[in-house]
């Protein structure tokens, strides 16, 4: 998955203003934009079923380190890799292996706490058997996002 963060990263590198911003502990604009990049690409591979609009969040995380001029261009960057990580990750879970090549398990826990071995459906991570969880999250996940909005 790094590849898509370095990628939006590379694309992006010479619109960086250069120097760093103030309250980034001396950490250098370009950084801290590789730092942004690779953790929303990170997060969209380990918890892709709660993590709201990636492609918004970066743009919103990286957005003060390009000029007003880039920005624009920056956005259509953002999102198409995001687009495409999104696509690589789905074609990788309907095989039923996560990044890391291990067999994909339902994200419920089961009645003694422990997690349910069974494998998941690709749209929502969870098993048949826990199909009402999926909807009860979908539910709260909708729920917050309109109070954000």
């Amino acid at each position: 998955m790094y590849r898509f963060s370095r990628a939006i990263y590379r694309e992006l590198v010479d619109d960086i203003i250069d120097g760093s911003s103030p309250g980034t502990g001396g950490v250098s604009n370009r950084e801290a934009v590789l730092r942004a990049c690779e953790h929303t690409v990170e997060r969209l591979g380990r918890d892709r079923y709660s993590f709201y609009r990636p492609a918004r969040r970066l743009i919103l995380d990286i957005r003060p380190y390009f000029p007003l001029a880039a920005q624009a261009r920056m956005r259509c960057v953002v999102e198409h890799y995001i687009a495409s990580a999104d696509e690589f990750l789905t074609a990788q879970l309907s095989e039923g292996f996560d990044l890391a090549g291990h067999p994909l398990a339902c994200r419920a826990l089961t009645r003694r706490s422990v997690p349910c071995q069974r494998v998941p459906l690709v749209h929502n991570g969870y098993c048949p058997s826990h199909q009402h969880l999926a909807d009860e999250a979908d539910q709260r996940l909708l729920a917050s996002a309109s109070r954000a909005a």
